[in-house]
């Protein structure tokens, strides 16, 4: 196929459109079912990027959850906790694939921003990533390869028009790159800047233990940075993004905005989150909205009578402050990457208050000195990549 007529361009009046490759020769994916459109094809290129990446980058199968051309959600393959299961709704038993608990910690790490996303896979998607997928509400996929049970499955979503594409992993891109804007055209050398464990050597704090699971926390962010609209800062633990904070124009909002999706993370695994009697039946991004509003400052919406009587059995606790925040002090070794320097000490400070004991971020801030005072303040270990992430 050289060329795909979409139904339109970002939105409805923007007709015609299509994707094609300049050169005339055949795009480097296959659509097996459905028909995406403009934006799922720009998730479906840019999360494929970023999926491909981590995993050259840690060995690990990758997953990645898109919405808006920049992730909800990125995460490598590691094993699933039982908690991890009970927090992302985990239904079916056993032993799962690596590249399932890839996506599903992917797609958990915002539930509320992964609702329709775009899910992409570094890895074949097997029956285990189908089944789960199944059962939530998204665009499409992209990956390498389906077997066919995996096929089968998701070609039963949305009535059979799920949107599900085939990459080939052997393309590779010109070197230039193109963008028209207002009947101008931007043209620049891709972004093909690799992100290794290399880039991690240059640690400018005086704790300068960094450990083999921070390091590979530190890729995830920064190649998930890599691929979120800027600024963009990411909060990450045990290999999964947990906060991405994406598109902001001050910094410090990126690390608050990142810094609360992370603490939201964490409140889910409160024990009376994990308590909270949802009814029988109960649809999944109910109950995602639900706890959403529970552990929020506006827990009173679903608290109160007439609205808790729609999602629970009965009428739970609220979750204090003084619990949240008791709780959220709890949380440890997590890691913070954003795609620009810090130019205050204040993100760090941000920082901390979600757990934050690695920043990864490029320096050559004029307050270099006071932002890596601050992190020597607390213990921290900071490296310098010398390496700005901008996206847009």
């Amino acid at each position: 196929m050289k060329q795909f007529e979409l139904k339109y361009g970002c939105n409805p009046n923007q007709k015609p459109a299509s994707v094609l490759m300049k050169d005339g020769s055949d795009l480097p994916f296959e659509i097996l079912n459905g028909r995406p459109g403009y934006i799922n094809l720009l998730d479906a290129l840019n999360s494929w990027q970023l999926v491909k990446e981590l995993y050259a980058a840690t060995g690990l199968p990758a997953a990645a959850s898109f919405k808006h051309v920049s992730p909800a959600g990125a995460a490598v393959g590691l094993p699933l906790s039982e908690t991890d299961r009970k927090i992302y709704f985990v239904e079916q038993a056993g032993e799962l694939s690596p590249i399932a608990c890839a996506y599903i910690r992917a797609r958990g790490a915002d539930r509320l921003c992964s609702f329709g996303d775009w899910a992409a896979l570094s890895h074949t998607c097997d029956k285990d990533v189908a089944q789960y997928l199944k059962l939530e509400v998204s665009d499409g996929i992209i990956a390498p390869d389906y077997t066919e049970e995996a096929l089968e499955i998701l070609k039963t979503k949305k009535n059979g028009n799920f949107n599900i594409v085939k990459i080939d992993p052997s393309y590779i891109p010109q070197e230039e790159e193109c963008k028209d804007v207002f009947g101008i055209t931007f043209q620049q050398g891709r972004n093909n800047f690799e992100i290794n464990e290399e880039l991690l050597s240059n640690i400018v704090t005086e704790n300068k233990d960094l450990p083999e699971q921070a390091k590979i926390d530190m890729m995830v962010a920064l190649i998930t940075l890599k691929y979120t609209q800027s600024n963009s800062v990411c909060y990450v633990k045990d290999g999964q993004a947990i906060g991405v904070g994406a598109g902001q124009q001050s910094r410090i909002h990126c690390t608050r905005l990142a810094g609360q999706k992370a603490d939201t993370w964490y409140l889910r695994q409160h024990p009376k989150v994990l308590a909270l009697p949802f009814v029988e039946g109960v649809r999944r991004p109910d109950r995602d909205n639900a706890i959403d509003i529970y552990i929020s400052d506006e827990h009173d919406d679903i608290l109160r009578d007439g609205a808790w009587q729609t999602v629970f059995t009965h009428q739970p606790e609220v979750l204090t402050e003084e619990e949240k925040k008791a709780w959220i002090a709890t949380q440890s070794d997590v890691t913070v990457g954003s795609d620009a320097f810090f130019p205050f000490g204040d993100n760090v400070e941000r920082a901390r208050k979600s757990g934050v004991k690695y920043i990864a971020e490029p320096g050559g801030s004029i307050r270099d000195d006071n932002v890596i005072a601050t992190a020597d303040k607390y213990g921290m270990v900071m490296s310098f990549t010398g390496m700005r992430l901008f996206h847009h």
